[in-house]
């Protein structure tokens, strides 16, 4: 996620800022900024050149003016607009005398656009984060404070923020404010702080504090008031710290892996936000095919590698099942040395989570070569993948540090049903009230996964029961076979676990000859219209001996009765039980992983990115 930090009273605020941005440089960015202000002066950098911007930044501190009062500073990680200088953060309004730096999303962004457009303001990017900026000037404009500025400014926001300005005009405050994405304020003697990330200010103060939503917080040097929404004085709330500045960037997890399982609820939130509606409406902003190429669409082929390859089987049934539409998944380092048949009418669906999977790029390539559209969908905006592709759909799941994918795996899911239901619409194959229902399906997915990981717990207890493990079997039918792939996938991964993933019908045709005594059964069976058939598998390798854990839906007694180990999770409608079930698998292999005493961050001869064939 991007980054925020913010200093006032410092005798240097360039380098408290700097070296705040390095602390949080471990998130991942695309671009960043810095913006000091002055009596009657405001003086920005910012930098977009992907890994290495905090390098230019800091080639920039010898022209500093003196005299600066206060600061923010940022990493983006772009969600609107390219990762280029001019949507590098902070930004300004048109007199240049307020800075802000943003993170979330302002979902009613265009709304507020066309209002202040109306009203003479002009923006310099393509960011849904400047229109707070012009807020803050027109309210400023009326003779009122920063603080109160940003009060006014908040009421008018639709959607998850947090924020930070300056003006010229109050050099020496800092008005933040936030609603569900994180922000803390503190101070020492003489400096007050604002940062999202409680690793920026570890090593300048621990008497840090934690906004509430629609809180306003106004820093001083060396003090903090804070109002409601309303106006009313709220009481700050301590922030009690004992973690390292390690485990501090870990939010205080244990690793980066079970922060990211964590993390899953609001990567799906953010990625949905803005997207579609209760009502059934869609809306794909970055999409940039034409919705009449998209019309001429007859097929689509979704190709991917890993964990990104079984996000694509379960986009390709929703593609199917609500948009009526051909499709098929290809491995994509198969795909590109296949005569594959394509044309103007084929659609190639590229799904990466770095937008930088080498063979994921080349197959899309040579499938523009043959003539099919093409789309990638993929967590970094302005990616290798993205630039190539006709189109881009990108997920918010944030920088995933851990190498085996979590977040933008269920992100992924997410996306792809989004787009299915996207096409639904167009092609009028799903009527009005069976699009609401999709939509609030989907909407519903970030408190369901939150309901899985509430019980982590449980499912941890199984994986140390089984530490011992040497044989897996995964099995899942239809919308569960991704699933039943992607776990045994984090097995091998984390564990060093033997594990196998087969549709569950496919056993007796020769794999059931692995079963008896010693072997572990891993079967997705949360209640769909193959739960029977699922069952009857399960007895199968049952009646050999072997031990059966399932997936199933809480409360379902049925299921329970035929299983040595359980990992229950929220009911939910079969097509979005793969973004819920395959937290229970996360955590299986994770368990089983740490028992083991392996680095569930960094599993052995793997590595996130894959830049070579």
């Amino acid at each position: 996620m991007c980054g925020i930090i913010g200093v006032t009273g410092a005798p240097d605020p360039f380098t408290v800022l700097l070296d705040g941005l390095t602390l949080l440089e471990y998130r991942g960015y695309d671009s960043a900024g810095i913006a000091l202000v002055g009596d009657n002066l405001l003086w920005r950098v910012r930098d977009a050149v992907r890994g290495h911007s905090l390098e230019a930044l800091q080639a920039a501190a010898a022209d500093v003016p003196a005299g600066m009062a206060a600061g923010i500073g940022h990493t983006r990680w772009a969600t609107h607009g390219a990762p280029v200088e001019r949507n590098a953060h902070p930004h300004c309004d048109c007199t240049g005398s307020v800075a802000i730096v943003h993170n979330g999303i302002i979902e009613n962004y265009r709304e507020l656009g066309e209002k202040l457009a109306a009203e003479g303001h002009v923006r310099s990017s393509e960011t849904d984060s400047e229109v707070v900026a012009h807020l803050l000037e027109r309210e400023l404009a009326t003779g009122a404070s920063l603080a109160e500025a940003m009060r006014r400014a908040v009421a008018e926001l639709r959607g998850d923020f947090a924020l930070a300005a300056v003006s010229v005009h109050e050099p020496d405050v800092i008005a933040a404010a936030r609603r569900t994405s994180p922000l803390i304020v503190g101070h020492t003697d003489g400096i007050g702080l604002v940062a999202s990330d409680i690793s920026a200010l570890l090593g300048t103060t621990r008497t840090l504090y934690q906004l509430a939503d629609d809180e306003i917080a106004e820093v001083r040097p060396g003090s903090i008031s804070v109002v409601g929404l309303d106006g009313t004085t709220r009481d700050l709330k301590p922030l009690k710290v004992s973690w390292d500045l390690v485990a501090a960037r870990r939010d205080g997890y244990d690793d980066f892996m079970s922060k990211e399982i964590h993390e899953q609820p609001r990567a799906l939130a953010d990625s949905l936000l803005g997207r579609v509606q209760a009502d059934g409406t869609t809306e794909l902003e970055e999409l940039r095919l034409a919705e009449a190429d998209l019309d001429e669409v007859e097929r689509v082929v979704l190709i991917g590698c890993g964990s990104a390859y079984y996000a694509c089987l379960s986009g390709r049934i929703a593609l199917e099942r609500w948009a009526r539409m051909p499709a098929e998944v290809e491995i994509a380092s198969e795909f590109r040395y296949r005569d594959a048949v394509l044309g103007e009418r084929t659609l190639v669906v590229a799904v990466s989570q770095s937008g930088e999977t080498v063979d994921t790029f080349h197959a899309l390539r040579e499938a523009r070569r043959r003539g099919a559209q093409s789309l990638a969908l993929t967590n970094v905006v302005d990616s290798l993948l993205a630039r190539e592709a006709d189109g881009a759909l990108y997920t918010r799941a944030g920088p995933e540090i851990g190498v085996a994918s979590t977040k933008c795996h269920s992100a992924q899911i997410a996306m792809l049903e989004l787009f299915a239901l996207h096409l639904a619409r167009r092609r009028g194959t799903i009527g009005a009230d069976e699009g609401r229902d999709l939509a609030r399906g989907l909407l519903a997915l970030p408190d369901l996964v939150a309901g899985a990981i509430a019980r982590l717990g449980d499912y941890l207890s199984v994986a140390s029961r089984l530490a011992e493990v040497q044989d897996v079997y995964f099995l899942g039918r239809n919308i569960g076979y991704g699933v039943a792939l992607e776990g045994a996938l984090k097995l091998k991964e984390l564990a060093y676990v033997r594990a196998e993933a087969y549709p569950a019908g496919e056993m007796k045709h020769g794999p059931i000859a692995l079963i008896d005594d010693s072997a572990v059964v891993v079967a997705i069976a949360t209640r769909g219209r193959l739960w029977e058939k699922v069952m009857a598998n399960i007895a199968e390798v049952k009646a050999r001996g072997a031990t059966v854990v399932v997936v199933c839906d809480a409360g379902d007694e049925a299921t329970k009765a035929v299983a040595d180990h359980v990992l229950e999770i929220p009911a939910v409608p079969e097509m979005f039980s793969p973004a819920v079930a395959i937290v229970p698998l996360q955590a299986l292999a994770y368990g089983v992983a740490r028992a083991r005493g392996n680095d569930v961050d960094r599993p052995r001869n793997l590595a996130k990115v894959v830049t070579v064939e």
